[in-house]
């Protein structure tokens, strides 16, 4: 059965539907020796070039327009960080991943070299871009760590909302946790993913994360038996809900 073509290239994880329609625009891609265009539709006798480079679409082609896309949970370390590459050389999230059953690994979202907790992968550009997109508003939530104990007003800040340098934030929700001698732990969610804004948020109101651990992105959850630097494919159940979110 003939597929779109940007849906066939997204399926195999080269990158978001919108980001490969414009690669289509820009004349980037071929079909059978002609530059390609927008809605067109392939099939396995197509021989799709990207940037000159022969592109294999025959597993994209099998999945099907019903299929499900293949989407994983990782648990990030604190000490890694969320790229491919780092000039650094430090350990990245890809290092311990298995091999994806085609194209390659998209990671959702991103979490900072301090930050531990679940991250999702998926072969899928378009679900990746769908979940990330600020439109979207999936839920994110995270367990921290503060320094100090905040106040009722400063709390009341965070859930209220706070100016930062790029926009307006808040917390949806804000849940105490437990609290010692000089530290307090919070459970809280948010509906978008600005880089660093949980550790922003709380800066604004004086207080410095001293620990962050994300718990769940929609509706998957960390799970308790999933160790630090371990990853593990989501049923076909949670993909089904993370494709309606």
């Amino acid at each position: 059965m003939a597929e779109r073509l940007q849906k066939v290239l997204a399926g195999l994880g080269l990158g978001s539907r919108r980001s490969i329609e414009e690669w289509i625009r820009e004349g980037r891609v071929t079909v059978n020796g002609q530059v390609a265009e927008l809605g067109l539709r392939i099939g396995p006798e197509d021989r799709v070039l990207l940037d000159g480079r022969p592109i294999a679409i025959d597993s994209a082609l099998q999945q099907g327009a019903a299929a499900l896309p293949v989407v994983l949970g990782y648990h990030k370390p604190v000490g890694e960080v969320t790229t491919r590459q780092d000039p650094q050389g430090r350990p990245t999230v890809f290092d311990r991943l298995p091999p994806p059953p085609q194209g390659r690994w998209i990671v959702v979202g991103r979490l900072d070299v301090n930050t531990s907790g679940l991250l999702l992968f998926t072969t899928d550009g378009d679900l990746a871009h769908r979940l990330m997109h600020p439109s979207s508003e999936v839920e994110r939530e995270y367990l921290v760590r503060v320094r100090s104990h905040p106040t009722a007003a400063a709390l009341a800040r965070l859930r209220e909302g706070v100016q930062l340098e790029d926009g307006w934030a808040r917390f949806d929700r804000l849940e105490a946790e437990q609290a010692s001698d000089g530290h307090a732990w919070y459970r809280c969610i948010l509906h978008e993913g600005r880089n660093r804004e949980v550790r922003r948020l709380w800066s604004a109101v004086g207080h410095e994360v001293s620990r962050l651990m994300r718990l769940r992105y929609g509706p998957v959850r960390l799970p308790d038996d999933l160790r630090p630097g371990q990853a593990r494919v989501l049923p076909d159940a949670l993909v089904a809900q993370l494709q309606g979110e």
